[in-house]
């Protein structure tokens, strides 16, 4: 194999990663070395200068996936001078992308969790405060238009695109394709039904559900941190 174009460090260790999470989505840990390189453009020892593993080359893969920071970025960029719909539409792509990335890698490394802290380093995780205040500012050029304040908008998309994009929410195998962001943008906005001409609006929550255990009583139980 010709010699790899000299990179700086920082660079040949991102194209290491890049090259090697397509294959670990594929055949989990049975891809080799040999492979990783071939589709690096390597030779076989350029990794182990850069990683002293595999398993050091994995955890990487995995605390790459899992850092936030390159879908913030995206989030950041998305243009407020776009239409509502495409805007959010656009922030779900990202939020799916991530998504998809991150339980595509756990579900190919055989984790139904991510791994536990004890046995690698933890990597970094979104910040969820921080994301729901990035897609308010996607949401705030039109917020005279929205029933909601941005900030409790945004809250929800975050949790419809989760509901809606998680394979094993949605009853899905992994490989199944969920609805595409411009699908899910549209019932986010404008939900599903059409309004019918005179129908009054429900403001409050049925007298039966206001009386509901799980409502009232603090013994029931919650997701923790919540």
């Amino acid at each position: 194999m010709a010699r790899a174009t000299p990179l700086p460090p920082d660079e040949r260790r991102a194209a290491i990663i890049a090259a090697t999470t397509p294959l670990l989505r594929e055949r989990g840990r049975e891809v080799s070395t040999r492979e990783i390189a071939e589709a690096a453009g390597i030779a076989e020892g350029t990794i182990f200068r850069v990683f002293a593993s595999k398993e050091e080359l994995i955890d990487a893969v995995l605390d790459d996936a899992f850092d936030p920071s390159a879908s913030y970025q995206a989030l950041l960029d998305i243009d407020p001078a776009l239409p509502l719909q495409t805007r959010v539409a656009n922030a779900v792509a990202i939020l799916q992308q991530r998504m998809n990335r991150v339980f595509g890698l756990v579900y190919a490394l055989g984790f139904r969790q991510p791994p536990d802290a004890e046995q690698r380093r933890r990597p970094p995780r979104p910040d969820r405060a921080l994301e729901t205040g990035m897609l308010a500012a996607v949401l705030a050029p039109d917020a005279a238009r929205l029933k909601l304040d941005p900030e409790r908008a945004a809250s929800m998309l975050g949790a419809f695109v989760l509901a809606l994009s998680h394979p094993m929410l949605r009853g899905a195998c992994l490989d199944e394709a969920g609805p595409d962001p411009l699908e899910i943008a549209e019932l986010f906005l404008h939900g599903v039904a059409a309004p019918a001409a005179g129908a009054p609006r429900a403001d409050t929550l049925p007298t039966d559900l206001l009386s509901s255990p799980s409502l009232r009583d603090p013994s029931f139980p919650h997701a923790e941190g919540c």
